[in-house]
């Protein structure tokens, strides 16, 4: 089965790659090397895979147009990967023309105050690395309290079918966010209340105000965006992150 399924992730990126007018420039880039990659502005780009890569991808654009192809339908749910590559011609050609549906979909920022970013598609996690307790200061509007929890996710509207998809089915906090509406919204998973530690802020949704969390971690508390754990931010003792919408978005052509 697995094989089965490389060799029609293979069949479709072969195609993908036949469907790119001959005149073109193009260049393949491994999931791997995309921190490496430099894009141009006029670059189209064409994720081919699951919709996690398309989030992956997201975060090393500025305004390009990405056409996410799905290689397995009967797999993948195409969220992001909307197209069947049987089409990518004439999407790429509508693409050049502007005569295409583009979805603006706001992306989740997190600044320290050390002047470290990290920018999401989904989401961002702050906790700590092993996802034991923890400790932090967060503070919303005029209102803050000290935490004791897993940790906090700060979701945009297209991680609204994910991650935190799962924290509202189970917690029934229930935060309506479209993909492309300029807000994002924040899930404290399981605050724990104490003499020092308070349950109040446990989900919300941020449009103007960032979210501020200040770090009350001696060591292990970290950040990173879209579940790549690698790729974090260190949020040790006294650091300060201001959460809120990315003015980035990805420009996602609808399928």
């Amino acid at each position: 089965m697995l094989e089965e399924r490389h060799e029609r992730f293979l069949d479709t990126l072969k195609q993908a790659r036949a469907a790119v007018p001959v005149e073109w420039r193009q260049a393949l880039v491994q999931r791997a090397d995309l921190d490496r990659c430099l894009f141009s502005a006029e670059d189209i780009v064409v994720p081919v895979g699951q919709d996690g890569l398309v989030a992956n991808v997201a975060k090393y654009l500025d305004g390009q147009f990405v056409i996410g192809v799905n290689p397995n339908p009967d797999l993948y749910d195409g969220v992001l990967v909307q197209h069947r590559v049987e089409r990518l011609t004439k999407n790429l050609a509508a693409s050049v023309a502007l005569d295409c549906d583009c979805q603006r979909r706001t992306m989740v920022e997190g600044s320290l105050d050390t002047g470290e970013r990290l920018i999401a598609l989904n989401e961002l996690f702050i906790g700590h690395r092993t996802h034991q307790s923890a400790r932090y200061e967060i503070a919303c509007d005029d209102t803050h309290e000290n935490h004791s929890s897993s940790g906090v996710i700060a979701s945009s509207g297209t991680g609204a079918t994910g991650w935190a998809r799962s924290i509202m089915d189970a917690t029934h906090q229930r935060i309506d966010l479209r993909p492309d509406e300029s807000a994002i919204a924040y899930f404290v998973r399981e605050p724990f209340p104490s003499v020092a530690t308070g349950t109040d802020l446990r989900a919300g949704k941020i449009v103007k105000e960032a979210l501020t969390i200040t770090s009350r971690m001696n060591d292990g508390g970290v950040i990173f965006a879209d579940g790549i754990e690698q790729d974090f931010l260190p949020f040790d003792w006294g650091k300060t992150l201001k959460v809120k919408p990315s003015n980035k978005v990805l420009n996602l052509i609808a399928g």
